[in-house]
């Protein structure tokens, strides 16, 4: 099942940001680091390249990425031009302080009283947006919420005499491209529930993490002291529905019909994912990427583009 989302706000909220465009000197886009290319919006780029605005990415979340690959997305990035990518964690003290300076580099002919920096912060929803704003102003200016699409409406701060930032909605696009891209944006939380249900993103991720990830898995819920059959699990043998039966097993995850609660493990173990308690995740690299889109590419005329075969599992 194809994942989309698009609320209707975000017509009105792309519109607001490319008059906001014309009057800015930097954007600065906000990614889920453990979903860099999937978490990019492309209607950004668009905007940006019209006004021949340079960027700054801020890869946020980097403390629950795993670092092999966030420095492969770095290294990609700032191989573009025009174009500062930097990894952090806006919520530890410190990180977000970092970002005007930054942005002074791409822009060294702003920043003064004549020519204040002017700065516009993009992304899709969910990503961090809101607490990089309240890290930056050093108090609570934007709500903060653990669905997407919290902030409904642009808010404009001075940072300093010489320096403002301007805080947009979270906007996805109209048509997620890959099928693999919707299944990563909805593992991560970039997705409203209700676009989605959480048992075919689960076993998305699954499959992905028992290719990638096998021994952050067994540590995380003791797969291998496990047993089926009389025998002890094999991880490397075990696909997504094995997986996610195994943690319904283990937690003890049952409905009152006696059956395994297929929906409640699915939640549980995306829980684990969004928040770290496996471990540091990555589901896609520059490499997969390349490798996804390539696939896509040469996938006969009656053949379905759905972009969730190995190419997009994360970094060996």
């Amino acid at each position: 099942m194809a994942i989309q989302w698009y609320p209707g706000h975000m017509t009105q909220a792309r519109k607001k940001a490319e008059e906001t465009m014309e009057f800015t000197d930097i954007v600065i886009e906000v990614l889920d680091a453990r979903v860099p290319a999937a978490s990019h919006n492309p209607m950004i780029d668009e905007m940006r390249l019209f006004r021949q605005r340079p960027q700054l990415k801020i890869l946020n979340k980097a403390d629950l990425a795993d670092p092999v690959a966030t420095q492969a997305w770095l290294n990609y990035f700032n191989s573009q031009p025009n174009t500062k990518a930097v990894a952090l964690s806006c919520k530890k003290p410190g990180d977000a302080n970092k970002i005007p300076k930054h942005c002074l580099a791409l822009t060294p002919h702003r920043g003064t009283h004549l020519k204040p920096l002017r700065m516009l912060i993009m992304g899709i929803p969910n990503v961090g947006k809101s607490t990089l704003m309240n890290a930056l102003l050093n108090r609570r200016v934007a709500k903060v919420g653990d669905e997407p699409a919290v902030t409904k409406s642009q808010q404009r701060f001075d940072l300093s005499e010489t320096m403002s930032i301007t805080d947009t909605p979270g906007m996805m696009w109209p048509k997620i491209q890959y099928e693999s891209d919707g299944y990563m944006l909805a593992a991560s939380h970039a997705i409203g529930r209700n676009a989605v249900i959480d048992e075919d993103v689960a076993l998305f991720l699954a499959d992905n993490l028992l290719r990638s990830y096998p021994a952050l898995l067994n540590a995380r819920y003791k797969l291998d002291t496990m047993k089926h059959n009389g025998a002890l699990l094999d991880v490397s043998k075990m696909d997504g529905v094995d997986l996610l039966e195994a943690i319904a097993k283990r937690r003890s995850y049952k409905r009152h019909d006696g059956l395994w609660d297929t929906e409640k493990t699915a939640v549980a173990f995306l829980t684990d994912y969004r928040s770290g308690a496996i471990g540091r995740i990555s589901l896609e690299t520059p490499n997969s990427r390349a490798l996804m889109t390539q696939a896509c590419l040469v996938l006969p005329d009656n053949a379905t583009d759905n972009g969730t075969d190995e190419t997009a599992a994360a970094p060996s």
